[in-house]
């Protein structure tokens, strides 16, 4: 590729144009010089800083376009060839010497060449004169190369104090709270700004990292609350959920999630632990109507379910089977089959057709105490106390009798089998007392 491109340098020398003056940017100085500038770009692509270079070079003299000079001076930069690039930015001031990036590159020649009191002094002329935020902070950043920190602040401070800007701003931070080690004084600078002039991207990421490093979980919360403000990324989200999940307050991440629509399967979880039920359902069938996931369909009613006043709201509740029975038509989850199951079972809508959904979801968790519990509970509504009483023993042995439901199964299948029990003693003790009494007759 490298040859490939070299190829292409040579021809370009030999395509028979000559310097162009005046061209507008927007028109083409040569035929071909499209051409040229994608090949050009494409050697920077791939890291061959030379070439790319030389070509945006060659088609600058063709062209007369500075932009590509500047490419140029770049590409010189990025390859480290140093001394070329210090001597053609002196070189083409000769022709432009008001040119403030012609100066910069020649600055940050020096810089690299260690040439750093040649450096400093051609920056503080090149910042008195623009004035520029970037100026000031190249002035600074050779101040910190001779490790005159403190200099390198004060020359950024009263640049900061006349317009405020935040990459000045920034940079001060840095020097404070890395070089010179005054935390307090490099988080109270950004605060102070932020408070004045608004939080962005810039300010704010910088104060969250500062704020990071300080395990001040509570100043990076506030920060990327700032930040979201303006910039509702989901990178931002994230980080905003982390913390609250760090700090368990679960009340002001369920707030931040209804407001950012950022993650509802979290918010959804929240709900449901929060035993907010009618939120949860309405969140869930949002979340349906969404993808058609029919997880999501069941969630709903079974939410729905929890929400209701069982007693009194039997409309609803047969609502919430049809619902359920299409989810698991569609997915015939072992926990939707028990669920469907156990609501017929328990309003006695179909008590047999419940347990068959009961059984299906066994087939697929034969152990699952929670399954045997709807299935003997099912037996009990079917008046075979017997049979409900061996499933629920095996329950009780699984799990005991800590579980609210379950306890209430066992007492009132263990009560239907007194009672049965009570009903052959008293129809034993009837039969005696009639046969004793034929004996006495005769």
């Amino acid at each position: 590729m490298t040859k490939f491109i070299f190829f292409i340098l040579v021809s370009v020398f030999f395509i028979g144009c000559h310097g162009v003056s005046d061209v507008k940017p927007d028109e083409k100085a040569f035929e071909g010089e499209d051409r040229y500038v994608m090949f050009a770009l494409e050697a920077e692509k791939l890291g061959d800083y030379n070439s790319s270079a030389s070509l945006f070079n060659t088609v600058y003299k063709a062209s007369g376009k500075k932009e590509y000079l500047y490419r140029s001076l770049l590409g010189l930069l990025n390859s480290n060839q140093y001394e070329t690039l210090l001597e053609r930015s002196i070189e083409h001031q000769k022709d432009f010497p008001d040119d403030s990036s012609l100066k910069r590159y020649e600055i940050l020649a020096l810089v690299d060449l260690d040439r750093l009191e040649d450096a400093k002094n051609r920056a503080i002329e090149l910042v008195n004169t623009t004035k520029e935020p970037d100026d000031y902070i190249l002035v600074s950043n050779i101040y910190i190369k001779q490790n005159h920190f403190k200099t390198a602040l004060k020359y950024l401070e009263s640049a900061y104090n006349v317009n405020y800007n935040e990459k000045i701003l920034d940079k001060m931070a840095i020097i404070l709270y890395v070089n010179l080690q005054r935390k307090s004084e490099a988080l109270a600078y950004l605060e102070s700004h932020i408070r004045i002039h608004g939080c962005s991207k810039l300010i704010c990421l910088r104060l969250a990292g500062f704020y990071s490093n300080e395990n001040n979980v509570e100043g990076m919360l506030t920060t990327y609350l700032r930040l979201y403000e303006i910039e509702p990324s989901d990178e931002v989200a994230q980080n905003i959920i982390k913390l609250y999940g760090y700090q368990k307050d679960y009340s002001k991440l369920m707030f931040f999630l209804e407001e950012c629509n950022c993650d509802n399967d979290l918010l959804l979880q929240l709900y449901v632990e929060g035993k907010l039920y009618d939120k949860a359902s309405d969140l869930a069938k949002k979340l349906y109507a969404q993808n058609y996931d029919p997880q999501y369909l069941a969630q709903s009613a079974i939410y729905k379910y929890e929400s209701l006043d069982k007693k009194k709201d039997k409309k609803s509740i047969i609502k919430i089977l049809k619902d359920l029975k299409d989810a698991v038509d569609l997915d015939p989850r072992a926990q939707y089959l028990n669920y469907l199951g156990y609501l017929m079972i328990e309003h006695n809508l179909n008590v047999k057709e419940g347990m068959d959904y009961v059984r299906e979801a066994l087939k697929e968790e034969p152990n699952s105490a929670y399954y045997l519990d709807s299935l003997a509970w099912g037996y009990y509504k079917l008046h075979q106390c017997t049979k409900a009483k061996t499933i629920m023993d095996q329950v009780v042995k699984d799990i005991g009798l800590k579980d609210v439901e379950a306890k209430e199964h066992f007492d009132a299948i263990d009560k239907c089998i007194k009672a049965i029990k009570h009903k052959k003693v008293k129809k034993h003790k009837k039969v005696v007392k009639k046969k004793v009494k034929g004996k006495k007759s005769k």
